[in-house]
């Protein structure tokens, strides 16, 4: 079975369990909705859109809004959702495309958005480059990834070494911390404009969810000089505008 194919099969599973979620409560989505500003206008694409859920929001605060994913499935979906909102089918698309290598010309978006996407990529570098190749000069990248210097990082390494055969929530899945991640965007050209973390939890007691810490995260000031311990690790980039 195929990579695309397995990703199917998740989303199909995730959408039966729930066929009205839409991810856009998530809290990576929550730092991009209160990070990105106005995008009235703006051509913004998501790329790893899932079912859909970001880039009709998006289409609904009049952006020109574009979702890709490598998931047939995922992009039926979101195709299925958004019929019947005409006032949001002119503003907003979907495509099946590998993040590899987008089915988009250069410089074609003024943003681009990935939300917990990179560590999913057999290639992130390449990724990334991709990213970079389709935004304008001067547009801007809003990146989430999990970050694993941390409490979670730990307990993490223990649960593998506990036990190896454990297979990943995603079909494909990567660890990686903070200082990986800022090195792969310099790497593909991005100039990293500002950074933050979202979600301060440890895991207290095995077999149970995490604790989750939010009195530190009503805190924008301590928010953000912890962030590199946070469970997701934020980055807002930019494409020179000198680019060619």
């Amino acid at each position: 079975m195929s990579l695309r194919a397995d990703y199917d099969i998740w989303h199909d599973k995730y959408h039966q369990l729930d066929p009205s979620y839409d991810d856009t409560s998530t809290p990576w989505y929550q730092w991009v909705s209160d990070t990105i500003g106005s995008v009235q206008g703006l051509k913004t694409l998501e790329v790893a859109c899932g079912r859909g859920g970001f880039v009709r929001k998006l289409a609904r605060s009049s952006a020109l809004s574009c979702g890709v994913d490598f998931s047939f499935a995922a992009i039926s979906i979101g195709e299925q959702r958004l019929a019947g909102h005409d006032s949001l089918t002119t503003r907003a698309c979907y495509a099946q495309g590998d993040a590899h290598s987008l089915p988009f010309p250069d410089n074609a978006f003024d943003v681009l958005v990935s939300c917990e996407t990179i560590e999913h990529l057999p290639s992130p570098l390449q990724g990334l480059r991709e990213f970079y190749r389709v935004t304008r000069p001067g547009g801007t990248l809003f990146l989430t990834t999990p970050n694993y210097f941390n409490f979670m990082g730990l307990y993490e390494l223990y649960a593998k070494l506990r036990h190896p055969k454990r297979p990943p929530d995603q079909p494909f899945d990567r660890l990686q911390i903070f200082v990986q991640t800022r090195g792969l965007l310099s790497k593909a050209g991005w100039k990293i404009l500002a950074s933050n973390g979202t979600v301060h939890q440890f895991p207290i007691w095995p077999g149970r969810n995490p604790v989750r810490w939010r009195a530190l995260e009503s805190s924008a000031t301590l928010k953000r000089l912890l962030s590199v311990f946070a469970l997701h690790y934020c980055i807002v980039g930019r494409k020179s505008k000198s680019a060619v």
